[in-house]
């Protein structure tokens, strides 16, 4: 038997469409595949099936029910820094925030992880001192920047 499965993301403030266009516009191999909503006397809602990158997603965006915290995030690894940097800006841009370790929320108030595939490398390097001191300078960032990063390991290499 086939499935679909996508992930549902709650919105409730009306803007999951827009949302939805945003990220598609962001992530390349994207795109808002359907949107439909009505008013069933509770109030109105929309539904919005997308993908990023080839991963299906939904936003609910609905009744004041629930609302989007930390406890969900979407994780990005990227390329490198430069891809890293460029995704952060735009999400963090208009009225999203910076959070630790490269989390963030953007301005729809959905949460991010956003780090280049280099991160991965070095904090589960075979070496437990290159992985210490890679994660242990990641610890202390917001964006995530290989540079320092790099430094930290070089120094204990």
């Amino acid at each position: 038997m086939a499935h679909s499965i996508r992930t549902c993301l709650w919105f409730r403030d009306g803007r999951g469409p827009e949302a939805a266009a945003f990220y598609c516009g962001l992530i390349p191999n994207s795109r808002v595949q359907r949107s439909f909503g009505a008013d069933n006397g509770m109030g109105g809602f929309s539904v919005t099936d997308f993908s990023l990158g080839g991963v299906p997603y939904q936003i609910l965006d609905a009744w004041p029910h629930f609302q989007l915290t930390e406890a969900v995030s979407i994780s990005v690894e990227t390329e490198d820094q430069a891809e890293s940097d460029r995704l952060w800006d735009a999400l963090t841009a208009d009225g999203g925030q910076e959070s630790t370790c490269g989390w963030l929320k953007d301005r729809f108030g959905l949460s991010w992880q956003v780090f280049p595939k280099r991160l991965i490398e070095l904090t589960l390097h075979s070496d437990a001192r290159v992985a210490g001191a890679a994660m242990a300078e990641m610890m202390k960032q917001k964006r995530i920047d290989l540079a320092p990063i790099e430094a930290a390991v070089a120094a204990v290499a």
